[in-house]
């Protein structure tokens, strides 16, 4: 193992460790050799279960605590030395502050344990677009989490050698006490501490908490963007490829639109999608003044209930070996994995998520948890793009935002310009599903969907979109897709999964000057002729009803948007500018 020689390093492992007090400090080198040495160390303490290695090989099986399930945005904070600088829309404590009441819950939280150091890349190592970090943890499942999820090698190593700066990332699972858990960002020091969790969103600090919080204010002050988007690209039967960047809220299908597989009209025509990513993208400007993306993580960590080989057949695939489950149901009979809308039966020897007896058959309660997880390489993706692997960039032709509303807003329609998608962007919404509470219909702000992401004042976000406008010669161009409008029956109008690529085709014409459109009060959308619709059984009335812009609904969207713009103090003029023409449009 190539050893970490930059003091700067070892002083700051050793002040953590002297801080936690560890029985012992392992350095981690992510070799196949060491990691099957430490996953039989998680197996023999019971930290995680092995899967049937014949159906699921290479699989591991883990259990969170009951009241540790989910990303705890409420204690969630970023820390700076003045709260302006977190803004209206994050939890913030004064860094110094935090810093005193995290020191006492990590004062010998791993007495007994091992600390496992992990040098990691969120991007491919020596790419101008990577980040190193290190994460101190004393969870077995966070090693290998960090193994699938980014870059653990020993081209990390040299790189720190080198002398690369880096984000000190701090996690002791400590007595999972809830009363105590804090995920805290300290922007300002390239630093994340989190404590008393064990579940994934709030401990694997290589994703949210670097790649996003982290992420968004370095970008902003080095020029560059950290975004909550997918990366797909589209190559057309001419051997041309585009690629396009989403932004969708949870419960919008954005794992379903980042591998979805073509109909089979455009199948046999020779369209190809590939997946570069489906949740994170790291923008930069190129020398020939477009926009350039890379998915900075290695694997996928998705929500396992829903999908299915109908919703979802490349991530059923990609989940088949070398995968983490975390808190699915588990079928007692040949020791494997099962959770609701999977698409087989449930199992009747089994066990829920909790690990309690469960027959699928008769049970009143669900098997796996609704935020049950898998975490898988982005390597096993029968749809990953080769772009994926060279961590150089993509060029971007669009940015689309989206979102799930059943009646206010159409199918698909276009920004004018670019600050003009920075408006659509910045008022974007969604409705909640009976899935997420028993409020349905409920619409909930979530700009770019960084809501719960950005780790600075959102004001100041808005202004770096504006910002980074201004710099680039040919910027993608903007929409806003909406796959779930309903009719008077509350039926889903559009088809969605793959013959979403439908509407996809459109964006990208229209980005090469070659597709028709009309202007709206909202900005261009297609005609119903101008959707390709071969192949599908929907009409030219349908259509038209899914393109349609009703401004007596608009009155109340309106209303909603200013609600929330009231949080902000200093939007960009842009955005002002943007929504003043909206208003006068619905009023014409």
């Amino acid at each position: 193992m190539t050893m970490v020689k930059n003091q700067v390093v070892l002083d700051w492992v050793n002040e953590m460790a002297a801080m936690t007090k560890p029985e012992k400090v392992v350095w981690v080198d992510g070799s196949k050799e060491q990691l099957d040495e430490i996953k039989k160390i998680a197996l023999e303490t019971g930290e995680m279960m092995e899967l049937n290695q014949e159906k699921l090989p290479g699989c591991l099986y883990y259990r969170t605590n009951p009241k540790d399930v989910a990303r705890d945005e409420k204690r969630t904070v970023i820390c700076t030395r003045n709260k302006e600088d977190a803004g209206p829309t994050n939890n913030w404590v004064e860094a110094s502050e935090m810093y005193a009441r995290m020191e006492k819950l990590f004062d010998g939280a791993m007495k007994g344990r091992t600390m496992y150091a992990i040098p990691f890349s969120m991007g491919v190592p020596g790419t101008e677009f990577a980040k190193i970090g290190i994460e101190l943890t004393d969870s077995i499942y966070v090693v290998l989490s960090m193994a699938i999820m980014t870059r653990v090698n020993e081209k990390v190593i040299e790189e720190l050698n080198n002398g690369a700066d880096f984000t000190r990332c701090l996690h002791s699972k400590a007595q999972i006490n809830e009363q105590e858990k804090y995920i805290a960002h300290f922007p300002e020091d390239n630093t994340i501490w989190s404590i008393n969790s064990a579940y994934g969103g709030n401990v694997l600090l290589g994703k949210k908490c670097l790649a996003l919080r982290i992420g968004s204010y370095l970008g902003k002050n080095e020029g560059w963007m950290a975004e909550h988007m997918l990366i797909l690209k589209i190559e057309r039967p001419d051997g041309s490829a585009r690629y396009v960047c989403g932004a969708f809220p949870s419960a919008c299908g954005k794992t379903n639109l980042a591998m979805l597989n073509p109909p089979e009209y455009f199948r046999e025509k020779g369209y190809k999608i590939s997946t570069v990513g489906d949740d994170i993208s790291w923008l930069r400007i190129g020398k020939d003044g477009r926009l350039y993306a890379v998915n900075p993580e290695n694997g996928f960590f998705g929500v396992a209930p829903g999908t299915s080989m109908k919703s979802n057949p490349n991530a059923m695939l990609t989940i088949q070996k070398d995968t983490i489950f975390t808190n699915v149901a588990r079928n007692l009979d040949d020791n494997t994995v099962w959770w609701e809308k999977m698409g087989v039966d449930a199992p009747e020897n089994g066990e829920d998520w909790q690990g309690r007896p469960w027959n699928g058959k008769t049970a009143t309660e669900k098997g796996a948890h609704p935020n049950s997880r898998f975490t898988a390489p982005a390597a096993n993706c029968p749809t990953i793009a080769d772009e994926f692997f060279t961590g150089e960039g993509v060029p971007i032709s669009a940015i689309i935002f989206g979102g799930r509303r059943a009646k206010a807003e159409p199918l698909v329609h276009q920004a004018r310009d670019w600050n003009h998608g920075v408006f659509i962007g910045s008022a974007m919404a969604s409705e909640t599903t009976a899935a997420a509470n028993g409020q349905v219909g409920v619409v909930r702000h979530d700009p770019m969907a960084m809501l719960p992401f950005c780790g600075y004042n959102m004001n100041d976000y808005f202004q770096h979109w504006i910002d980074m406008g201004k710099k680039m010669t040919n910027p993608p161009q903007i929409f806003h897709v909406n796959w779930f409008r309903t009719d008077e029956n509350d039926e889903f109008m559009w088809p969605g999964f793959g013959d979403n690529l439908r509407v996809l085709l459109w964006m990208l014409d229209r980005c090469d000057g070659k597709a028709e459109a009309v202007e709206t009060p909202l900005g261009y959308e297609p005609r119903p002729c101008d959707i390709h619709t071969e192949g599908l059984d929907i009409d030219e009335a349908t259509l038209e009803k899914l393109l349609s812009v009703d401004k007596e609904i608009w009155k109340d969207e309106i209303k909603g948007i200013e609600e929330f713009y009231e949080k902000f103090d200093h939007l960009p003029k842009e955005i002002v500018e943007n929504f003043e023409i909206l208003k006068q449009k619905m009023a014409e």
